[in-house]
């Protein structure tokens, strides 16, 4: 599907609404999935915490349960023959996209997630994780179809299908995955976790925040990864600026 961007004409409109499409759904994977949803670092609203789960369910990358759920177990066995998710357990390949598509990923073990297991709506989308994908790229096809907006940016229904939601759903698969890979493998430890974690300045870059991924393991529960003025944390000035406006309160 992400082939197409070869196969339609291009505009300069194509790369903001990349941009936009991947920036969106990547803070919600970033800010939702997993700082509010694996670690509850901050708090926020019912319709708030839904919101973000949906826009980061649209990145195909499961509903909001079954990631953190996960997470969660890949923090307590971190490294070890029990951590699916490391490239120590068998290799890069296997950490970054091949765990993915074993039957251990399939099912959400919903004893690690009490806390949400009593929200029926994030059940729901847990469930049908699919409806946000489907919704998203049917949006990005009509939207492209409707002669106002082709005039206006020269991007028609098969165009806006691969830019805004083909190219940058791969791109927010491996970018997340890096997390998993890379970063346990090449950057600088500052503290000794008892894992193989590393603070990788690229992958924060591409994550909006998620490659000061040694800090995080030091202190799992601070909503804030980037601890020095230079450790960019885009996803943590974010969820400070809903703080401001009253979007999330408690930020750890």
């Amino acid at each position: 599907g992400a082939l197409l961007v070869f196969f339609t004409p291009f505009a300069w409109p194509c790369l903001l609404v990349l941009v936009l499409s991947y920036a969106a759904r990547m803070f919600a994977i970033t800010a939702f999935y997993h700082r509010y949803f694996s670690h509850r670092t901050f708090k926020t609203s019912r319709i708030v915490q839904f919101i973000g789960a949906f826009i980061a369910c649209a990145s195909g990358q499961r509903g909001p349960l079954w990631w953190a759920a996960h997470h969660r177990m890949h923090h307590r066995h971190s490294d070890t023959d029990k951590d699916s998710h490391s490239p120590h357990h068998k290799n890069f390949l296997w950490s970054h996209t091949l765990w993915f598509m074993t039957d251990y990923a399939l099912p959400t073990f919903l004893k690690e997630i009490p806390d949400w297991v009593k929200f029926k709506e994030l059940r729901f989308i847990n469930r049908y994780d699919w409806i946000a994908v489907v919704a998203l790229a049917l949006g990005c096809y009509f939207l492209g179809e409707w002669s106002a907006f082709q005039s206006w940016t020269g991007i028609n229904g098969l165009g806006m299908l691969a830019w805004g939601f083909f190219l940058p759903t791969v791109l927010l698969y491996h970018a997340t995955f890096s997390v998993n890979s890379l970063t346990h493998m090449f950057g600088k430890k500052k503290y000794d976790t008892g894992d193989e974690s590393r603070n990788n300045w690229f992958v924060s870059i591409i994550t909006f925040g998620e490659g000061w991924h040694n800090n995080h393991h030091s202190e799992q529960s601070r909503a804030r990864h980037g601890l020095q003025w230079w450790e960019v944390d885009v996803t943590w000035g974010i969820i400070w600026l809903m703080a401001k406006l009253k979007l999330a309160t408690n930020l750890k």
